[in-house]
C-alpha cells in the first residue's frame, strides 16, 4: 500500500494518510443515513405511486402466463429517471460507445430549461419520481451547468445521483459541487496503480482521480454537510482483480462513505479476453460445455426496469432502458412533462414492454443486461 502511494504525489500522499483509516462501522452508517435520505423523500403522493407502479407489475407478471399482452400502464408513473447531462466525455474506454466515439446519434449538453420543463410545475415528473440520476452516457462533470441540473432535481424533491471519472474536480469545483445539494457522487477508480487504472480508462489519471475525491471530502468537512454520499466504483476486470483488497485498503485511507464492485460488460466475451477475470464470482459470464460465453443466469420473461424507470437523452429522446446506449429504441421525443407522460403510456411503449414479457432474449439491448440476475450491474 506504502508502495503505491509514493507513485502518487506528494501532497495527496500527506493529506490522504494525515488521518486514520475510515472504520468499517462508520462507513457502515454511513450507508444507512444515505439510504434513509432515499426514503425520505417520499410523500403520500410518491408512496401511492410506487405501489401502484408494484402492483401493475405483478399484474403483468400473472398475465404473462395467460396471453401475449402485457397491460396497459394505467396509474402509475416512473419513479426513477435518469436524465444524461452529456454525451461527451473524455476517456476511452474500451467497452464504452462515449469512450470509443461510436455512437449514430449526436453529441452534446442537456438544456437545463428541458430538465426543468419535464421536472417541474403541477404536471412535471418530479410529483411522482423520487430519485434522479443525472448520468446515461458521457462524462456529467464536462457540463457547465451540471450543479444547476442537480439544482432543478433538488427544487422538484428528489435524491439526485450521478457517476464521475472525477478528472474536472478540482478545490473549487469541489465546494461548488457540494453546496449544490446532490446526494450521491458515485467516483469510477478501477485501479490501484496508474497501470491497472489506465488499461480500462484509457487516457485517464489514476492522480487526478485520487485528487479529486480528496476535494470532494474535504469540502463536505469544510462546509459541515454529509453529502454527497461518496461511492468509489471499482470495474473489476480482468486486468485488476488482483488489486481488489488493495482498492478496499484504500477507500478506507481516502475516507470514501462506501465501496462497491461492479462486474463489467463486455459486448463480445470471449476465451482469452483481457477483461475477463479469472474469479467466475467477478464477472457476467460463464463458458459453456460448447465454449459459448454467455451470462451466467437464465433470462427471464420479465423486468421490473420497464415500470420503474426509464431514461432521457440530452436531445429529449425518451429510452426504455439504460441498456439501449445509442437510443435504438426510442418511444419518441420529450420536451416537457406532458409529452414524456403521453410516451410513457402510448401504445409503442405498451408494445414495447409486451415484447419483454412474451421474448425478452430476442431483444437486442436484453441479451447483455443483468436485471434479474445474481451479478451486480
Amino acid at each position: 500500500m506504502l508502495r503505491y502511494l509514493a507513485q502518487v504525489t506528494s501532497a495527496t500522499i500527506k493529506s490522504a494518510t494525515a488521518r486514520p483509516q475510515r472504520s468499517q462501522s462508520s462507513r457502515w452508517w454511513a450507508t444507512q443515513k444515505d439510504r434513509w435520505r432515499r426514503v425520505k423523500v417520499l410523500n403520500f403522493k410518491r408512496l401511492t405511486n410506487a405501489l401502484r407502479l408494484r402492483s401493475e407489475f405483478k399484474m403483468a407478471t400473472g398475465q404473462r402466463h395467460q396471453n401475449a399482452t402485457a397491460p396497459p400502464m394505467h396509474r402509475a408513473w416512473p419513479m426513477s429517471l435518469s436524465v444524461e447531462p452529456t454525451t461527451s466525455c473524455n476517456l476511452r474506454c474500451p467497452e464504452c460507445p462515449s469512450g470509443l466515439r461510436s455512437f449514430t446519434r449526436p453529441t452534446g449538453m442537456l438544456d437545463p430549461k428541458r430538465l426543468s420543463s419535464l421536472l417541474e410545475g403541477p404536471n412535471g415528473l418530479g410529483r411522482d419520481l423520487v430519485y434522479l440520476n443525472l448520468y446515461f452516457q458521457g462524462e456529467p462533470y464536462l457540463h457547465p451547468g451540471m450543479d444547476d441540473l442537480v439544482q432543478v432535481g433538488k427544487r422538484a424533491g428528489l435524491y439526485v445521483s450521478t457517476s464521475t471519472n472525477a478528472h474536472h474536480i478540482d478545490e473549487t469545483r469541489a465546494e461548488k459541487l457540494v453546496k449544490s445539494g446532490i446526494d450521491r457522487l458515485i467516483i469510477s477508480i478501477d485501479g490501484a496503480n496508474q497501470e491497472a487504472y489506465s488499461s480500462y480508462r484509457v487516457g485517464g489519471k489514476l492522480e487526478k482521480v485520487l485528487s479529486g475525491t480528496q476535494a470532494v471530502m474535504q469540502a463536505k468537512s469544510k462546509l459541515g454537510v454529509p453529502t454527497p454520499h461518496v461511492v468509489w466504483q471499482f470495474l473489476v476486470v480482468g486486468t485488476n482483480e488482483h488489486q481488489l483488497d488493495t482498492m478496499k485498503s484504500m477507500a478506507a485511507t481516502f475516507g470514501v462513505d462506501e465501496f462497491v464492485v461492479k462486474t463489467a460488460q463486455l459486448d463480445a466475451p470471449r476465451d482469452g479476453h483481457p477483461l475477463l477475470t479469472k474469479d467466475a464470482k467477478l464477472r457476467r459470464y460463464d463458458r459453456s460445455p460448447e465454449g459459448r460465453w454467455t451470462l451466467r443466469n437464465p433470462m427471464l420473461d420479465q423486468c421490473w426496469r420497464m415500470w420503474q424507470s426509464a431514461v432521457v437523452t440530452w436531445d429529449g429522446k425518451v429510452v426504455p432502458c439504460c441498456f439501449d446506449k445509442d437510443a435504438d429504441h426510442a418511444m419518441g421525443t420529450a420536451n416537457n412533462a406532458s409529452e414524456f407522460r403521453k410516451i410513457w403510456r402510448s401504445d409503442r411503449y405498451g408494445a414495447f414492454r409486451t415484447s419483454v414479457f412474451t421474448g425478452r432474449s430476442q431483444i437486442d439491448i436484453c441479451r447483455n443486461c443483468t436485471e434479474g440476475t445474481q451479478v451486480w450491474a
